[in-house]
């Protein structure tokens, strides 16, 4: 007559445990809409990888957790997790940013320890002897199903943009005849900057971008950003395409050329240490124009793209 009871067992707290977990995924949802700190792909990356804290802090025993619970031993359980599995350095440390951020807003910041070098995390290796600069063929280009993704992938390997740059590009603000200027609200960090429209093939991907976007931007006027970007990359996924920073590289590396009249060290060209010193002073005045270029302030990041 008791048939219908269910067993005793661990299975039975399961709603219990799915209330907490989502208790602490739904604050820190609600901690990053109400505060929009940085630009889109910087809120969309923080809210993604908050979501994923929060599953792996359940996943680690930790289920009875608020958005004010964290605690060191919170940051110590995590950052073993993420050893375990191997994760790159880039990876750690911008998972170690959305961890701080999330204790700055709470006001826990002290449970969490000021630089990445208290974890043993090593800094980002800047100089690589390996060359990251890569294309993408017309014919990938062309089996793109979205027309406006492949605009800004466009975009992206004939001007070096970044992709939220490619994204929100708006052509009729943008081209200014000779002189292509970036909206400060399109780009990282907020900085408006300026780059030549120096080739035909640039003016024809310019022309191209006009005739698809009008008087409008690369979002669809039925989307918004965070919905092109999925587009975007279910797209980019689909073509196989990766590393598409590599796009970037590849400009600087391009730019270089045209500068100095030699390829960059990353390219196979001569190292900074084998050049004259007009050599020297026409390779420092090349990377600081494309660090501007790139929307960079400092000569010392093309050593990413150019290598020493």
């Amino acid at each position: 007559m008791l048939k219908w009871l269910r067993p005793l067992g661990d299975h039975q707290h399961l709603p219990e445990m799915q209330e907490h977990v989502n208790d602490l995924k739904f604050q820190l949802k609600e901690l990053c809409d109400h505060n929009r700190d940085g630009s889109y792909a910087t809120q969309a990356q923080r809210r993604w990888i908050l979501d994923l804290i929060a599953n792996q802090l359940q996943e680690l025993g930790f289920r009875q957790m608020d958005s004010h619970s964290l605690k060191p031993k919170h940051v110590d359980a995590l950052l073993k997790r993420w050893r375990d599995e191997k994760l790159a350095v880039a990876t750690l440390k911008n998972r170690m940013a959305a961890l701080r951020w999330w204790a700055r807003k709470v006001n826990r910041q002290n449970v969490i320890e000021r630089t990445n070098d208290r974890y043993g995390i090593p800094h980002r290796q800047f100089v690589s002897d390996e060359n990251k600069a890569k294309t993408i063929a017309t014919d990938v280009l062309s089996n793109l199903r979205d027309l406006y993704v492949r605009m800004s992938l466009e975009l992206q390997q004939a001007f070096g943009l970044r992709r939220e740059e490619a994204i929100k590009f708006m052509p009729s603000y943008a081209d200014r005849g000779d002189t292509l200027v970036l909206k400060d609200t399109w780009t990282k960090g907020g900085k408006a900057r300026e780059l030549p429209i120096r080739t035909p093939q640039q003016r024809d991907v310019l022309n191209r971008a006009h005739q698809l976007a009008g008087r409008g931007s690369l979002i669809p006027a039925n989307r918004n950003y965070i919905e092109q970007l999925r587009v975007y990359e279910g797209n980019t996924s689909r073509a196989g395409l990766s590393k598409l920073h590599g796009l970037r590289h590849a400009y600087a590396q391009q730019r270089y050329l045209e500068l100095t009249g030699w390829q960059s060290p990353a390219a196979g060209g001569p190292q900074s240490k084998t050049l004259t010193r007009e050599q020297k002073s026409l390779d420092h005045e090349a990377r600081l124009t494309i660090s501007r270029e790139l929307g960079h302030e400092r000569e010392s990041v093309t050593a990413i793209y150019l290598n020493r």
